[in-house]
């Protein structure tokens, strides 16, 4: 129990009784009636007060947390008491998680951003259950736990305080970025993909089987116009045929050291990101999920100095899940990626023709001459599409007004990183490799429009 400002200044009058008791003894007495009537109305006010078994909390979340992305924390408090109080909370989130805002939704308290989940009053009415809701932004993937949640409220007079310690404390693990999955679908169930920056791709059609004739329209391929169906309908008719499904799709991600470094995140007091390898990660699930959905089968291969993980093609949901499982306790090594064993074990593996996606990024040097040369006699074999991952402050100090001697330098190892990078991926469209360079934060969206590009056109 504690004592309020309330109480504590009441108590302090009895120090002005006695003060006054220099002058006349009789304050003597009325300072000690006085106390005794301030501690009886403490003791009153801690009778009246709702005891923390009164108190039901719980907090619910995802028992599988999204990495980088906010995940929605909500403690429930319900009073089971018949009187209303005043109470402030405070939830024990794992300490290396970021927590930016509360949301209350007591009477008269609307949301603020915070820069951490701080205590705001709130009220607790009798059988008025009072939600708390906050959100964390996990750094890396792995196992967690959350503590205790702590409730301290105001006596019925104002006079003490209470505190109490409830019993929340739960295990959460921390996967890949899930949250994205299940927007992804929401969106598609309403038909607004391009609500999350997913392109809408009309499927051109380029199997065998016929399916129906249509009206022509402009990006329609020539060959396709059917001349008697134009003839008896005065209009361009197209052959629609079905799209060809059940192709597969090959992640390849690289989990050497050039995938470690973080990326610095704008919406992060910190300016700590995400690594590399993680951005590749929440990539790859979403490819192989919108893969899934449309038919195609997917597959996965992970390595560094050697090979990793394999997970053989397959369709269906299923795979999705073994994939997430797979992914979920991968990490960085430092070391340098080896891609003549990488590549040299899928073609052993694998050699189906597919759609070969490789998630890596671009070194200077032997090791792009090594990447170069390993990756353009896959081409004919496979579609090989390479997705670098850039990093935007190299572009934009690249880009920048130098303002002293350190500022042109920085500016001219940032341009010539550019241009080698630049170089690179141009040497590699030479000899028929696809690629995609994009920065992280618009990593998940270009590898999945590409996807639906390469799909539309029968490319896969």
């Amino acid at each position: 129990m504690l004592l309020t400002r309330r109480a504590l200044f009441l108590l302090l009058l009895t120090a002005l009784l006695l003060a006054l008791a220099t002058l006349e003894s009789l304050f003597v007495y009325v300072a000690l009636g006085y106390l005794a009537l301030v501690v009886a109305m403490i003791f009153v006010d801690r009778a009246l007060t709702p005891k923390p078994n009164d108190f039901h909390v719980t907090r619910t979340n995802d028992a599988r947390l999204s990495l980088g992305a906010e995940n929605r924390v909500v403690i429930h408090i319900e009073n089971t008491n018949k009187r209303t109080v005043r109470a402030i909370a405070r939830d024990e989130y794992p300490s290396e998680f970021r927590a930016d805002r509360i949301l209350l939704n007591a009477a008269a308290l609307a949301s603020a951003p915070l820069p951490s989940v701080r205590p705001l009053p709130f009220s607790l009415k009798p059988r008025a259950p009072v939600e708390l809701a906050y959100h964390v932004r996990p750094p890396h993937r792995g196992d967690y736990a959350f503590g205790d949640t702590n409730l301290r409220w105001g006596g019925v007079l104002g006079l003490i305080l209470r505190q109490a310690r409830f019993a929340t404390r739960a295990p959460v693990k921390v996967y890949p970025n899930l949250l994205d999955i299940r927007k992804y679908e929401l969106q598609a169930r309403k038909g607004q993909l391009q609500e999350i920056g997913l392109r809408q791709m009309r499927m051109l059609g380029s199997g065998t089987e016929f399916e129906r004739l249509r009206e022509y329209q402009l990006d329609d391929e020539f060959r396709k116009i059917d001349w008697k169906a134009t003839a008896r309908r005065a209009k361009p008719v197209t052959r629609e045929f079905e799209t060809e499904k059940s192709q597969t799709i090959m992640s390849l991600l690289d989990v050497g050291r050039l995938m470690r470094p973080p990326i610095a995140d704008p919406n992060n007091p910190s300016g700590q990101g995400l690594a590399k390898l993680d951005y590749a990660v929440n990539a790859v699930l979403m490819l192989s999920y919108v893969a899934s959905l449309r038919g195609d089968r997917v597959g996965m291969l992970t390595f560094a100095d050697e090979v990793k993980h394999y997970l053989n093609p397959r369709g269906g949901r299923g795979q999705f899940y073994r994939m997430l499982a797979t992914l979920y306790a991968v990490d960085t090594e430092p070391v340098e990626s080896d891609y003549v064993r990488a590549f040299a074990y899928l073609g052993a593996k694998h050699k189906k023709r597919s759609l070969v996606v490789i998630f890596s990024d671009i070194a200077t040097g032997i090791a792009a001459d090594t990447l170069v040369k390993q990756i353009a006699p896959m081409s004919p074999r496979h579609l090989v599409l390479l997705v670098a991952i850039s990093d935007p402050t190299v572009a934009q100090i690249a880009q920048q007004l130098p303002r002293d001697s350190v500022g042109v330098y920085e500016r001219a190892v940032a341009e010539q990183l550019v241009d080698e990078r630049a170089l690179i991926l141009e040497k590699l469209r030479q000899r028929g490799v696809l690629t995609l360079d994009v920065p992280a934060n618009q990593l998940t969206v270009a590898v999945v429009n590409k996807y639906l590009e390469l799909k539309a056109r029968g490319r896969i």
